[in-house]
């Protein structure tokens, strides 16, 4: 009998000690992107201005971070017509008149609202992964962010470059998937709800 509780006081002790080893380092290390990117979120408020409405949620600078932000907030096809989520470098602010963005423009996918529930969350997705990734070939280094606008007559994507004037980097980016570019300057004088496309691929 005292061997038999000898051998179950071995055994939990050896338990005991796989427990409390040292995880694997490999499982600790954390990703890093080559850029840190900020997650804006925009609710039409009638009563602030748009600056106001416009909200830096976080800031994350590896993969899993992005991964943990993606998982634990509202999927785009969920949000209330008028709002947005924009993704940007760090530094960078969602807005025509940042210094980073005044001279740029954006590709754009419109969508109409009866994709919403089936296509604007992955395309979403795809195009937040192509920026933290810096998949955009020549082109990543002008891309300073992109944007998913919710509206009642159908949504839109816009992947903003820091310069209308890069037409071969420009290009490179639009050959990713099929869209339209708009030079803000153009946006900003549009009588409708799009501007005249520059680029189209």
């Amino acid at each position: 009998m005292a061997d038999t509780s000898d051998k179950s006081l071995t055994n939990s002790k050896d338990n005991k000690e796989q427990t409390n080893s040292t995880p694997d380092p490999e499982l600790l290390i954390k990703h890093p992107l080559q850029n840190s990117w900020t997650l804006w979120f925009y609710k039409n408020d009638r009563s602030r201005n748009w600056e106001e409405n416009q909200r830096k949620i976080i800031t994350f600078c590896s993969v899993e971070d992005f991964w943990a932000l993606y998982n634990h907030i509202e999927p785009s096809s969920k949000l209330l017509s008028g709002c947005d989520y924009s993704l940007f470098k760090e530094g960078i602010k969602p807005m025509w008149e940042d210094a980073k963005n005044n001279r740029g423009g954006r590709w754009l996918i419109n969508l109409d609202k009866k994709q919403r529930i089936n296509c604007l969350d992955n395309f979403w997705l795809e195009v937040m992964l192509c920026l933290i990734g810096e998949t955009f070939g020549d082109g990543s280094q002008y891309v300073n962010g992109a944007v998913v606008q919710v509206r009642g007559k159908g949504d839109k994507i816009g992947i903003w470059m820091g310069d209308s004037t890069k037409g071969d980097c420009i290009l490179a980016v639009g050959k990713r998937t099929p869209l339209g570019f708009e030079a803000h300057h153009d946006s900003m004088k549009k009588s409708g709800s799009t501007a005249k496309n520059r680029f189209i691929v």
